[in-house]
């Protein structure tokens, strides 16, 4: 399985069966999606800033988030539910971006999926703790993408992995200023108990057979200029 990512909570898993494209907004990979490609989309929520004017189609769910033409062949999934799409095994868990309720929430979809046999949770902007039904419906976490420098508090995104256990946590800085980014990662690691993050990798390939027997914080390069580059 092959893990890249490109900026905010846009995570490109490349595995055997299908690749998975989270929340490849065009406001982060452009109209075009300069090349990213998968079998299978999902976003977290709606994109908060599209970019106008873009050629492809519209997310169906929502009806406003644009599409990146260099995925218009994917299957793109939204909000809650439960999905196979060629072969793959995909959860999606409601959630909420901030504390507010009712007409004036902001929901979330949490994505849980068996990727190569490895069991992957991208939290999209995900906003707050877990209740003990959702942690059950999260089982066997081995991989967790978690969103820092957000809504989510450095404190309460380290106790939602205590929560979750799992094998490898990899942090998104959602934010696009380098500085913020780089303090939001400092901030969780520090919380996980890094004195420094751990050095930065351009991509991450693993198999079920080299998780870690702990949980490891790994942080990836975003894509920046390189996107869509193989």
């Amino acid at each position: 399985m092959e893990l890249t990512y490109y900026g905010r909570s846009c995570v490109r898993i490349r595995g055997r069966e299908a690749t998975i494209a989270y929340d490849p907004y065009t406001s982060i990979v452009g109209p075009t999606g300069r090349g990213i490609t998968a079998d299978i989309v999902t976003l977290s929520h709606p994109d908060d800033a599209p970019l106008a004017r873009v050629k492809g189609r519209l997310a169906p769910r929502d009806g406003r988030t644009p599409i990146a033409t260099s995925l218009d062949n994917a299957v793109v999934l939204e909000g809650p539910g439960e999905y196979e799409v060629k072969s793959v095994l995909i959860t999606g868990i409601r959630s909420y971006r901030d504390n507010h309720r009712g007409p004036a929430a902001r929901h979330n979809t949490v994505f849980y999926a068996e990727i190569d046999g490895i069991h992957v949770v991208h939290l999209g902007d995900h906003a707050e703790g877990f209740s003990t039904d959702q942690i059950k419906e999260l089982p066997g976490a081995d991989i967790v993408l978690v969103p820092v420098g957000g809504e989510l508090s450095a404190e309460a995104a380290s106790a939602l992995i205590s929560e979750l256990g799992p094998k490898i946590v990899i942090p998104m800085p959602m934010t696009d200023d380098v500085a913020k980014a780089n303090a939001a990662v400092k901030a969780f690691c520090k919380e996980e108990g890094l004195t420094t993050p751990p050095t930065a990798q351009p991509k991450l390939t693993i198999t079920i057979s080299g998780l870690p027997e702990e949980t490891t914080t790994i942080v990836v390069e975003p894509r920046g200029e390189a996107f869509g580059a193989d």
